[in-house]
């Protein structure tokens, strides 16, 4: 008997953001396995007999390793249960979706995704702003802002990355951004350019910092906090609120 994992995104942490069908599938696990951004009251939908485990990855912190989630995703569906891997924002977005799908697909195993409200997005409504502006800023992209070890990856495309023309949202990227920014102001990027960090969005303990990409750089070279944040930089509009 083979059971069935849904892959469903969560969202940035207000649990009014889920979709319909994600709340349903957590009313109807018999399992879920969520990462720490996903807990606290969002977990209130799933039924009061599902086992609930955490899995969830910080960095600096103490975390499961990677096979172990998949091997869990895979002993679960294959004892008859219906999973539910619960992942913040959107499960496609840095959220090692492609190592579990695999492990899914070796074993034979089926499975839907569901997805959530990214992050960036509920950031950029959270501040009161566009993420494209129609005459300044056309393009956008995200990025990762540390590799597998923690350190500012080092293939990344700092052409791209530096286009002023561009809005650029990092993920993760509290701990290297001062390396970052030391990177795009070499590749042309000014210090004036605006920055947005916002923490714990869509939280009680949600923060907005309207700065510079120097000015939060040093800012964080002192200082990073332990909320999960996302930094966006380039043309940002100035209107919103905070």
């Amino acid at each position: 008997m083979t059971g069935f994992v849904s892959f469903v995104g969560s969202g940035p942490g207000d649990p009014d953001l889920m979709t319909v069908k994600a709340v349903k599938r957590l009313k109807a696990a018999q399992a879920v396995l969520f990462d720490d951004l996903s807990a606290g009251p969002i977990l209130e939908y799933a039924g009061p007999e599902a086992d609930l485990v955490g899995v969830g990855k910080r960095a600096g912190r103490p975390s499961p390793k990677q096979n172990h989630v998949s091997k869990l995703l895979v002993e679960y569906a294959q004892s008859g249960a219906n999973v539910v891997r619960l992942k913040s924002g959107d499960s496609g977005l840095f959220g090692r979706l492609e190592e579990e799908l695999v492990a899914l697909k070796e074993a034979g195993i089926p499975y839907e995704i569901i997805p959530g409200v990214p992050s960036a997005i509920a950031a950029a409504a959270a501040i009161g702003i566009p993420l494209t502006r129609r005459l300044t800023a056309r393009r956008v992209q995200f990025v990762t802002g540390h590799d597998v070890k923690g350190e500012l990856p080092s293939d990344l495309n700092m052409a791209a990355l530096a286009d002023a023309e561009a809005t650029t949202v990092v993920f993760m990227g509290k701990r290297t951004f001062p390396l970052l920014v030391d990177a795009l102001h070499r590749h042309g990027l000014s210090l004036s350019t605006p920055a947005i960090m916002a923490e714990s969005v869509s939280t009680p303990d949600q923060s907005i910092v309207r700065s510079t990409i120097g000015g939060l750089a040093s800012r964080l070279a002192d200082e990073i906090g332990s909320n999960p944040a996302l930094i966006l930089y380039g043309p940002l509009a100035e209107f919103g609120d905070d």
